[in-house]
């Protein structure tokens, strides 16, 4: 029986109109009130939190930004940062500048976002967003506050290729993913979904064996091959659905409350 179940939020608990449906609700808090401990793990920052923890009533810890930071969903306080320094920060964004004059780049703030002007306005709403900088010239200027993830919009790039370029040229300085079709998401060297919940099971005296986690994107392969169990949805990538263990229904046939529910009757 596991102790721990991890799962992503976009593509994977939700459905596609962004909703926690009432069958998944009641599935979370079935495995909770049978002993386990339900944890959000995501790449979202803590600002995007807000809709889904209210629709959940959730009021545990949550893993966001793909690992980098975890925040306390009751207070809204963030637990735990792990930014970049900011001359390796550095050197990564002058080493993917290297492969294309035509990326815009962006990054997360513990509590904002700062983008350069290239960076596609409109994009996840980035001008709506409280404490943002959108007309960063030199790259110093995204090291302002502490960086929790450097974005790359790379519109019309093969993301797989893209990826694996960037991961030779920052190799040792950073964690690189991508978790939509033209987004690369760049993390501290070491700092993954599975670094992050690897440190959040250890805290509750936890291993890899007492952990079931759910993914879609290949920003989820780290945290589904540490987990001692792996549920890719249906609607996966297909790199996660070779990945994972097993395979449940899509996010909008509640795939991931299926799985629950046999967990919390088991």
């Amino acid at each position: 029986m596991p102790t721990v179940i991890a799962s992503d939020i976009d593509g994977t608990l939700l459905r596609s109109d962004r909703t926690v449906s009432d069958r998944t609700r009641a599935a979370v808090t079935a495995v909770e009130d049978a002993g386990m401990t339900f944890v959000l793990v995501t790449g979202r920052p803590p600002r995007w939190l807000a809709p889904v923890r209210d629709q959940m009533a959730h009021r545990g810890l949550a893993i966001c930004a793909n690992g980098a930071l975890v925040m306390d969903l009751e207070t809204e306080e963030v637990v735990t940062v792990n930014a970049f320094d900011p001359e390796d920060g550095l050197e990564v964004i002058d080493a993917i500048r290297s492969l294309s004059d035509g990326f815009g780049f962006g990054v997360e703030w513990p509590t904002g976002f700062a983008h350069e002007s290239s960076y596609p306005r409109g994009v996840r709403q980035s001008e709506m967003v409280p404490n943002t900088k959108s007309d960063v010239t030199d790259d110093r200027e995204f090291f302002e506050h502490p960086v929790i993830k450097i974005l790359v919009r790379a519109e019309g790039h093969h993301m797989e290729h893209l990826a694996a370029q960037a991961v030779e040229l920052t190799r040792g300085k950073a964690t690189v993913t991508y978790s939509d079709l033209e987004l690369l998401e760049i993390s501290a060297a070491g700092v993954s979904k599975a670094s992050a919940l690897e440190a959040f099971v250890a805290q509750r005296d936890g291993a890899p064996e007492h952990v079931v986690a759910f993914g879609d994107m290949p920003n989820d392969l780290p945290m589904l091959r540490w987990a001692g169990s792996s549920v890719a949805v249906a609607n996966a990538h297909p790199l996660v659905l070779d990945a994972a263990d097993r395979t449940t229904a899509s996010n909008d046939e509640d795939g991931v409350a299926l799985v629950l529910e046999e967990l919390a009757g088991a």
